[in-house]
Formats: C-alpha cells, sequence, structure tokens
C-alpha cells in the first residue's frame, strides 16, 4: 500500500496485526539470513515485505469507528447482496490481510468492492470477472460490522465461487 488512503479496521483485526508484526519483528531480529543459504534470504525478504504491508495498513486505519448505519456501501458495513440467479452473498468491505473471523472480506479495490462501494440498497451494479464476463449484482443491505448478527448459513457462497 503506497497511499495514504484511510482503511476501516476492527479492533480485533488490529490487535492481530499488531501481533503479527511484532512476531515477524522477534523473527527477523533472531533468524539472521545468511547469503549462502538462498532459501533464508527469500524468507526473511518475504517476511521484510510483510512487515512493510502491515505497517502501512496500520498506518492508515481508522479503527473500530463504525460507518453511520446509513444503508450505504462502504469500508466497514457488513454487505448482503443478491445475484440474478437468486443466490446471496454476505461479505464484509474492508482490508484484505486482516483476519475478521468466519466472515469473507473484499477490499474496496476488488472488482466486487469497486463496483458496490456507495451503492443503495436495492441498487444493481455490475463487476468483471477474470474471464471478461459482468455479473450483475444488487445490494440487499449494508449493516455497520459493529451492529451486525453473523447468518448462520446461506446458500449463496458456493455459487459465487464457481463464478470467480
Amino acid at each position: 500500500m503506497t497511499t495514504s488512503q484511510r482503511v476501516w479496521m476492527s479492533p480485533q483485526a488490529h490487535d492481530r496485526l499488531q501481533q503479527e508484526l511484532a512476531t515477524l519483528r522477534e523473527l527477523i531480529a533472531t533468524e539472521a539470513a545468511t547469503d549462502s543459504d538462498e532459501n533464508s534470504v527469500a524468507i526473511q525478504r518475504a517476511r521484510q515485505a510483510r512487515i512493510q504491508h502491515i505497517h502501512d495498513l496500520l498506518l492508515n486505519c481508522v479503527v473500530g469507528e463504525d460507518p453511520p448505519d446509513d444503508g450505504v456501501a462502504e469500508p466497514g458495513m457488513v454487505l448482503t447482496v443478491r445475484y440474478d440467479d437468486g443466490d446471496t452473498e454476505e461479505f464484509l468491505l474492508g482490508v484484505r490481510g486482516a483476519e475478521y473471523g468466519d466472515l469473507e472480506v473484499y477490499s474496496v479495490q476488488s472488482p466486487l468492492g469497486t463496483a458496490i462501494l456507495g451503492a443503495r440498497p436495492g441498487e444493481r451494479r455490475s463487476y468483471s470477472v477474470p474471464s471478461g464476463d459482468q455479473i450483475p449484482v444488487t445490494l440487499v443491505s449494508a449493516v455497520p460490522y459493529g451492529l451486525h448478527q453473523p447468518v448462520t448459513s446461506y446458500r449463496g457462497v458456493t455459487a459465487l465461487r464457481r463464478r470467480g
């Protein structure tokens, strides 16, 4: 992340990223790579890249401030969308790389995130998948993450993963 775009993050995700950052920094300090061990050098580079990514996320995040409960699709909202075949999907519009339990996360930079950002319930949008097809999607609801009640099951996840 090279921009200073503010990103929404739950307090739990923020804490997990801080813990991961501390662990990675400790590993870097205690497991110095030798120039002769290519695998060790590659691991250290990957750790450094992850440290930078986490640092950028933490530097630019808004922690736990739920967006207004106005039904508009924006970061920090749990969205329910319906596809033309009737399948629905529920996901958090948030930050990839920070875990939110069993809730799927789409960033605002993802094709679906970009398409649905700013939508209101009942509004229909579409996004492109790698095959070039346009997938129409309708926003059913947008609820702040802190007010969200988890759904125990829904049938749309399998269908969406087949589309992807």
